[in-house]
Parts: structure tokens; C-alpha cells; sequence
């Protein structure tokens, strides 16, 4: 968030006072209390209950049991149905001086975290490092490396400061050291070292041919990991780093496609860990440049609309804003009352659009009636709150009940739900600017809550609540422990999130908003694409997973699940509606391989035949055919008996009258990011 507007003091809700969130204050160092913490991060099962559920750094499972740190290099299993990672304690660390009772988060960024086990141990956990580190705190420790598995033997180099470690379970292990670690077995599944000081680097030997590799970059080993936005559609990654030689990470299959020529690294093609998310592929360097491919926040559709369609979908659109007049919405919910204002907003620009003006009044003062209340507090039944604890909206159903609000008040969903009330502030804001100006300090407030940059102390929020800098997507679950760590069910979602804020800038002149939120959205949608897009034959999940599916139901951390939260598997209908909902100018881009889209839909369509399938799913998987069967699509939403209630009849006619031509491979020309082909 830019702060260029906003000088002196930022609005803040009143303040909440929650009985149903934890208290941080057991796993986080003091001197870190006094800022907003994450609530949606890589590693929070670290401070949530007993902070003992494992989190998946990659290429590591990684659990603390608070006097110990346990590393697994996890196996796969697999089904037609779902992927997960499973956690076996190959290595266990420990100290044997004086440990006390619990672990402690002393430092934490973008890419890694510090964890410690007082008074003897530090852990650098570095996400993608194929190493391990840990050093010591408090000069001489006596140091325990156990392991589920049997030793089947130790073979240390001359100076004691590498082994060799090999296991009955097939793995190799190799450890470095800053000092000669002069390890003892004492049975066949614990080492011991006496009075060891400096750091120890471990690493999983995936293949004998990488050996040489890690030894030659044992030395050189990261303590933190920061990434910045400094420029559109730009991610910058910068490492700390400690010893002597050259940095050795891994990147994902995303970082890979986006690695810019501007990244001095070398690539190792053939230095690979395997992962959930893919092949993690070796990278030289300790600075890298990502670049998405630029993606424009566009108020209306990024083709136009034929002209063929104004007649139709003015007579629909009157009858929609007419139905705005005799039912005001009735919903409490944060969730649903965002769908339902977003909603009506798609109303003003699809008028817009199309040159029926003469409806945008009445949209204006329902959008105006809806969202106030909840932006000055007269809101009857719900409203937003400040949260001082972990530095966050809530809502006031949330403060005494986590389900409330699908958990809103424990920080899941916060991009979802303020997204949707982000569009809505953010159209309004464009149409009535007097009032765009009255309540601009909420509507940064609201915007703050997900999208803050900052982690200087006293701001008010934590930074970007959701979004990953290292996967390059959002993640939802808040302060809940999972097995597997974070989740993001919705990427569509997540993306009208980012493509809101944009917009919002676009609403009050603010550049810096707009490029914020534009740069998130391209790197959302290209995650969307990567992980959550099922291609049979790409070779990125394990193939019966992908022949059985064409989009992921859940994503976690650590598993892949075709399950959604409120439907089946079979449900397919749901599982394409809640990858492209809500339905927008930017759902062109999502979906702009036309080839998968038509997968996609023939996918889907045998699920429409099931009794019971709800009208508003089938409108989605109506929409994705309209890209490359427009005839088809329409006569099939012309039968729709009813809607979701965040689309509408006149939204859907607007999508399918802005298609272009169809064809196989990608849409051309749809990103309206044109003056970059003079800019080079």
C-alpha cells in the first residue's frame, strides 16, 4: 500500500476485543510484538496451539516439537483424488543443554525464518535452500542427531567437518560443518557430539551425482530471505548470506518460467529435488529478478462488446437494476454481502459499456445505501473491527465465533471477502466521486488489511496478509493449524482481490495502488495457471491425479485435494465455478488458453446431467464454453432459470457478447497492455 496519500494518522476501525483469537505471544520473540504479525504464512503452524504440526519449506517437511527440530525429505502418495507429502522424522536435532520448553520465532521475512530452540540452537530455515542450517547460540553445545531409521554408517571426511550418513529407508544424508563435529554413535539410530560450536549444514542426497554440488556450496549458507516490488510486474529476491562461496538455492517450476535475464544466476538444469509443486531446479546466486507478463486493470471488457448483443443485454440489464430497488440485500455475512454489492457494481460498468447511462443512477444509490453502513459503522448485525493482537480487520460476528463470517474473524478469507467490497467501493468511487472522497480512508483501511508492504514497526497492519512472495500466490486458512499448512481453494477470487485494489487506485489516481495490485493479480494468475490448471501429459502432478482432473478442488502447502470445503470431487460443476467466479474483464487472461478451457468445460459437462445441480454453477461452466462456442453458451444461458448470486443475466450476456473468435492455443491480444511493444 502506498502511504503517498495518507500523511498524517490512517483511518482505523474501532477497536475489536476477541475472545476466539490466540495469544502470539508464546512463540514469538518480545521485541516482535509490538508490529502486526502474519496470519496467513509459510510457517504458521509454528505458533498456533502446541506449535507442533510440521510446515513444508521446501524441499523439506520440517516439524519442532519445541525442544527438538525433526527434517524429512517426504515421500509422495498419491491417488486419482489427491497428492500428499507424508512426514517421517528422517533427522531429529537437539540440544542436551539445558533446552527449554518451547521454540521461539526470532526473526521472519518473506523467504525464511529464524527459529529458535533456547538457549542453545538457531534455525535458519530458508525456503527452497536444499540445505538445512542451524548454529549454535551460547558458545560449546552438546549436540543429538537421532533418526526414525536405522544407521547403517558414518564416514566422516579427514577433518571431521562433513559425513556421510546412510539409513536402512534408502536415504543418504550428508552434514557440514564450520568446525570438526567429531560425531559418536551411540546406537544405531543416535549421534552425539560433545561441545560443538559454529553451524552445521544437512542436506538430503537425492542422487550420488549431486554430491559434488552440495560440497562445493556447503559453504556459503542464507540466514534471511526478502522480496520487494520495485517496479510493475517485477518480484526482486534478496538473500542474506554467511561463509564464503556462492549461494545455492532451488526454484520452483514458476520461478523458472519467470527467472528475467536482469538475475545474475546460473542454473543448474540437472541439479533436482523433487516436490509437491513440481521439480525444484538448483539456481547460483543470491539476487533474482521474476518478471509476469504485464496484465492492465481494465474497467470494462478487454475486447468490447459486439454491438450484435446491446439490445439484449440493455433489456436484461434494465430488469436486473430494476430488481435492485425491491430487494435490498438481507445477508449479514461479510462473504455474501461483498458478492452482493460486487454484484451491482458489474452493473454500473456493464451500462457503462454498452451506453446505458441512464441505469447508473440507481445503481448509485443502492451501492451508496449498502456499503456505507459498514464503512461508517451503522451497519445493523455486522461491521468491521480493529484487531491490536495480531494487527487486522475482524468482523464483530467474528470476535466471539471463528466459524462466523467462514472465519473472517480468525484471518481466513480476508482477500475474498474484502475484494468483493473493494470492487464495489472502487466503482462507486468512480462514479460518484464526492463520495469516493468522503470515504477514502476506509476504503484504504479495508485495502491495508491485505495488501500492506511495509514491516516497519508501528504499522498497522501486517504485511501482504495473503500472498506468498515465494510461491507467488495467496493463501487463505488464517490463524487455524492444519496438517498441511495453508490452503487457497479460490484462485478467481484471490485474483479480483488484487484486480479490486487496482482498480481502487485507478478510483482515487493512485499509481502506486494500481501497480501493487496489478503486479499481485499477474502473479496470481499465473500461479492459477501453473499449480491449479490440471494438464494431462504436462508431468507436473503424478498422472492418474491428472487424468482424473482438470482443476485442483483445495491447494495446500503440502497436499492436493479435488475436494472443495462444500462439495465433492464429483461436483465438477463447483470445482471449474469456484476457479472463475466472480465473472470479470481480468477472467480473460485466467483463462486464456483456449485448449484447456475446452478441456475444462468437456470435463465438466457429463456433471450437469446429475439431479440437483444448482443453476447458478451451470452459468460459469456456460461462460468458459462461450470462449470458444459462443452460439452454443448463449442459447444455453438464455435457459438459465436463476443465477449465483454474485453473477447475474446480464453479466453473463456481457461475457459472452465480448468474446472474440475462438481458437485453439492462447487468446491473442486480451492483456490491453499495448505501449509495451514500443517500450523496449
Amino acid at each position: 500500500m502506498s502511504d503517498k496519500h495518507h500523511r498524517t494518522s490512517p483511518f482505523c476501525f474501532p477497536r475489536a476485543q476477541s475472545t476466539v483469537l490466540p495469544d502470539p505471544s508464546r512463540f514469538f520473540s518480545p521485541n516482535l510484538l509490538s508490529s502486526p504479525l502474519p496470519t496467513n504464512s509459510f510457517f504458521q503452524n509454528y505458533c498456533l496451539n502446541n506449535g507442533t504440526q510440521p510446515e513444508y519449506i521446501h524441499p523439506y517437511l520440517i516439524k519442532s516439537s519445541l525442544t527438538s527440530l525433526s527434517i524429512s525429505s517426504p515421500s509422495r502418495y498419491h491417488t486419482p483424488k489427491f497428492i500428499y507429502q507424508t512426514f517421517t522424522a528422517d533427522l531429529t536435532i537437539s540440544s542436551t543443554s539445558n533446552p527449554s520448553q518451547t521454540h521461539q520465532i526470532s526473526s521472519y521475512h518473506d523467504l525464511s525464518i529464524t527459529l529458535d530452540l533456547p538457549p542453545s540452537l538457531r534455525f535458519y530455515l530458508v525456503r527452497g535452500s536444499p540445505y538445512v542450517t542451524f548454529t549454535t547460540l551460547a558458545g560449546p553445545t552438546d549436540l543429538s542427531i537421532s533418526t526414525v531409521h536405522a544407521i547403517l554408517s558414518v564416514t566422516p571426511n579427514d577433518s571431521c567437518t562433513k559425513y556421510t550418513l546412510t539409513m536402512n529407508s534408502g536415504q543418504t544424508f550428508l552434514l557440514y560443518s564450520s568446525s570438526p563435529l567429531n560425531l559418536e554413535q551411540g546406537d544405531n539410530s543416535l549421534l552425539t557430539a560433545k561441545g560443538f560450536s559454529g553451524f552445521v549444514r544437512i542436506a538430503v542426497l537425492p542422487d550420488p551425482s549431486y554430491e559434488q554440488v552440495l560440497d562445493r556450496f556447503s559453504s556459503c549458507y542464507p540466514v534471511s530471505g526478502e522480496a520487494s516490488m520495485n517496479r510493475p510486474f517485477c518480484i526482486e529476491y534478496n538473500w542474506v548470506k554467511k561463509g564464503w562461496g556462492e549461494l545455492l538455492l532451488l526454484a520452483h517450476p514458476l520461478h523458472l518460467k519467470l527467472l528475467s535475464d536482469d538475475s545474475r544466476v546460473t542454473v543448474l538444469d540437472d541439479f533436482k529435488y523433487k516436490s509437491i509443486d513440481g521439480d525444484l531446479v538448483g539456481v547460483v546466486g543470491d539476487s533474482w529478478v521474476l518478471k509476469a507478463d504485464p496484465i492492465s486493470p481494465t474497467w470494462h471488457s478487454m475486447k468490447g462488446v459486439s454491438e450484435d448483443g446491446y439490445d439484449e443485454i440493455t433489456s436484461a440489464l434494465r430488469k436486473d437494476v430494476e430488481l435492485l430497488k425491491s430487494n435490498p440485500i438481507t445477508t449479514a455475512s461479510s462473504y455474501f454481502y461483498g458478492k452482493a454489492i460486487a454484484r451491482a457494481a458489474r452493473f454500473a460498468l456493464i451500462g457503462e459499456e454498452i451506453g446505458c447511462k441512464d441505469v447508473i443512477p440507481t445503481i448509485q444509490q443502492f451501492l451508496k445505501s449498502s456499503i456505507t453502513p459498514w464503512l461508517d459503522g451503522t451497519f445493523n448485525g455486522n461491521g468491521f473491527l480493529y484487531d491490536k493482537k495480531w494487527g487486522g480487520l475482524v468482523t464483530r460476528m467474528g470476535v466471539s465465533d471463528s466459524g462466523a463470517d467462514f472465519g473472517f474473524g480468525v484471518y481466513n478469507d480476508h482477500h475474498y471477502h474484502l475484494g468483493y467490497f473493494l470492487y464495489a467501493i472502487a466503482v462507486l468511487a468512480k462514479i460518484d466521486p464526492s463520495w469516493g472522497r468522503k470515504y477514502m480512508p476506509q476504503a484504504y483501511a479495508m485495502a491495508a488489511d491485505f495488501l500492506t508492504l511495509t514491516k516497519k514497526s508501528g504499522a498497522t497492519y501486517t504485511r501482504l496478509r495473503c500472498f506468498d512472495m515465494w510461491k507467488l500466490h495467496s493463501w487463505a486458512g488464517g490463524l487455524t493449524e492444519f496438517a498441511d499448512g495453508r490452503n487457497q481453494e479460490s484462485t478467481s477470487e484471490a485474483i479480483n482481490a488484487y484486480y479490486s485494489a487496482a482498480l481502487l487506485g485507478l478510483s482515487y489516481g493512485d499509481t502506486h495502488l494500481a501497480a501493487v495490485g496489478s503486479t499481485l493479480m499477474a502473479f496470481e494468475t499465473r500461479a492459477a495457471q501453473t499449480w491449479w490448471h490440471v494438464r494431462e501429459g504436462e508431468g507436473l502432478y503424478e498422472e492418474e491425479f491428472a487424468k482424473e482432473n482438470r482443476v485442483v478442488g483445495v491447494l495446500w502447502n503440502n497436499k492436493r485435494d479435488s475436494g472443495l470445503w462444500f462439495a465433492p470431487p464429483e461436483w465438477r460443476e463447483c470445482r471449474l465455478g469456484i476457479q472463475l467466479l466472480p465473472l470479470l474483464p481480468v477472467s480473460e487472461v485466467v483463462f486464456e488458453d483456449v485448449g484447456f478451457v475446452k478441456d475444462l468445460v468437456e470435463w465438466t459437462l457429463p456433471a450437469l446431467e446429475r439431479d440437483g445441480v444448482g443453476e447458478g454453477w451451470k452459468g460459469f461452466v456456460y461462460a468458459l464454453e462461450g470462449i470458444y462456442d459462443k452460439s452454443t453458451a448463449l442459447d444455453k444461458i438464455r435457459g438459465l432459470k436463476d443465477h449465483d448470486d454474485g453473477n447475474s443475466l446480464s453479466n453473463l450476456l456481457w461475457w459472452i457478447y465480448s468474446r472474440g473468435d475462438g481458437c485453439e492455443g492462447l487468446v491473442e491480444g486480451i492483456r490491453c497492455c499495448w505501449y509495451r511493444h514500443y517500450g523496449h
